[in-house]
């Protein structure tokens, strides 16, 4: 039995190989591994090289210049006045003064967002096209005013009409 034991001052050849038996079932069980990375490594070079034909497939560079301008998205942006459902989802037009490779640009910010980076990905920001009046005469009009209903007369509330300044008699619970 000593001659089974390890000694780590004996050299590695001296060590019997056949004292170790791997059962049966455990090589298969690493067999089944390996082919199971190799699947594994397959899949997943499979679904980068597709998900890169699918990027390239649809997506198209940013050809933004120095000088253009550009709309903002405030999407991420908490200092703008006001409620936030009445905003508009961009800000600007800014004039772009650097770019930053292909995907970022550097506007001039100002208002309400001059204390921000002014920094953005081309993901955020949209070309600035101006209304051209010829197209849209009436652009520049303010919208018409709509009349106050007068006291008396009838108006439509939901479903039922009613006259202005009588109370609606509701049934059952009133919330």
């Amino acid at each position: 039995m000593k001659e089974k034991s390890w000694n780590p001052r004996l050299p590695s050849d001296t060590l019997k190989k056949d004292l170790v038996e791997i059962h049966a079932t455990a090589s298969s069980f690493e067999l089944m591994l390996d082919k199971e990375k190799h699947h594994a490594n397959r899949c997943m070079q499979y679904s980068f090289k597709y998900a890169k034909e699918r990027w390239d497939k649809g997506h198209k560079p940013a050809d933004f210049k120095i000088g253009d301008l550009v709309l903002v998205s405030i999407l991420n942006l908490n200092n703008i006045k006001g409620p936030k459902k009445l905003k508009y989802s961009f800000a600007g037009p800014f004039m772009i003064k650097v770019l930053h490779g292909p995907n970022a640009v550097q506007q001039e910010l100002t208002g309400e967002l001059m204390n921000k980076h002014p920094t953005f990905p081309v993901g955020l920001i949209k070309p600035y096209s101006s209304s051209d009046k010829e197209l849209f005469p009436l652009r520049d009009k303010p919208p018409l005013e709509i009349p106050l209903w007068r006291r008396g007369k009838k108006r439509k509330l939901g479903n039922s009409l009613e006259k202005e300044g009588q109370e609606t008699k509701r049934k059952g619970n009133t919330f």
